[in-house]
C-alpha cells in the first residue's frame, strides 16, 4: 500500500523540537521528502538519527523564519532539487511569551509579532512560487492555538498573533482555492512539550485539569492531524481550524 505522503515535497518549519519534530518524522513516515526548518545547526544531527530508517527524505534547513531572504533562499534550494515542486507546507515555528497586558516586555511583542505572524506570512509567499505551478495544487497547514480562538489570561498578545494566523488560513483558503490549494489549521491546547513547562507547578496542575480528557495531549497527536491535513484524506476540505485539545473547550 502506498504512502499517504509518497513522492510529495513538504516543507516545514521548527522542526527542532516538540510538534515540528513529531511532523517531520511522521511526514517522512509516510514517504514525504521533508525540508525541515531549524533554527539551531545542532538539531541537524538529532533529526537525521531520528529519521534515517524511515520511508520518505529529511532534508535539514537552518535559518530564521524571520529573514525573509533565507526563506528565499530555501525555496530556491526545493526549486532546484525537487524540479520546482513543493506540495505542503506546515507553519510550525512559534514563539510564546506570557504575561499580564500591562507587564509584558516590548521586545517580547515585537518577537511574538514578527515570527507568528510575519515569519508565516513570508513563508507563504515564498511557497507560492512554486505551488501555483503544481498541476495538483497543494496543501497549506498553519499551526494555531487554541488560545488564539479562545483567549486566555496572560496570553493577550500571544493568542493575538495565533488568532491572526486562523484569520489568514480562512482569508488564503479563498484566495487560493482557484489554484486547488488547501489551506486549514490546527489549534492545539496544552500539549506535552517544553513550552507548556514554562508555567508554574500550581498552574501547570490547573491547567490539565481543566482538560476534559485529563490529560496533556502528545506531540504526535497534533502531527497526525496534520498529516491528514497534508494527504489527500482531506481533498475536500479547506478553510477549516481544527482544535487538538482533549476537550478543553466543548
Amino acid at each position: 500500500m502506498d504512502k499517504l505522503l509518497q513522492n510529495k515535497v513538504a516543507l516545514v518549519t521548527g522542526c527542532d523540537q516538540g510538534i515540528g519534530r513529531s511532523i517531520c518524522s511522521l511526514f517522512a513516515d509516510q514517504g514525504a521528502v521533508v525540508y525541515a526548518n531549524i533554527l539551531k545547526e545542532q538539531s541537524s544531527k538529532m533529526l537525521k538519527e531520528q529519521c534515517d530508517t524511515l520511508d520518505g527524505k529529511v532534508i535539514p534547513v537552518v535559518f530564521d523564519i524571520t529573514d525573509k531572504p533565507s526563506i528565499m533562499h530555501c525555496i530556491k534550494k526545493i526549486k532546484t532539487e525537487q524540479e520546482g515542486r513543493l506540495d505542503i507546507l506546515v507553519n510550525n515555528a512559534g514563539v510564546k511569551f506570557d504575561g499580564v497586558i500591562e507587564m509584558i516586555d516590548d521586545n517580547k511583542i515585537e518577537k511574538m509579532l514578527s515570527v507568528n505572524i510575519v515569519g508565516v506570512i513570508h513563508m507563504v509567499q515564498g511557497a507560492l512560487r512554486l505551488m501555483k505551478r503544481n498541476p495538483d495544487g497543494g496543501s497549506i497547514i498553519n499551526i494555531s492555538s487554541i488560545v488564539g480562538l479562545r483567549g486566555n489570561v496572560g496570553q493577550s498578545v500571544y493568542g493575538a498573533t495565533k488568532g491572526a494566523v486562523a484569520s489568514l488560513t480562512k482569508s488564503w483558503a479563498k484566495e487560493f482555492a482557484q489554484q486547488n490549494i488547501k489551506v486549514n489549521g490546527v489549534a492545539p491546547g496544552s500539549i506535552d512539550t517544553d513550552m507548556f513547562y514554562e508555567m508554574s507547578p500550581d498552574k501547570i496542575r490547573e491547567s490539565i485539569e481543566a482538560i476534559g480528557l485529563k490529560r496533556l495531549g502528545q506531540p504526535e497527536e497534533v502531527a497526525k492531524v496534520v498529516l491528514f491535513l497534508a494527504s489527500g484524506m482531506s481533498g475536500y476540505i479547506t478553510g477549516e481550524i481544527i482544535g487538538v485539545d482533549g476537550g478543553l473547550f466543548m
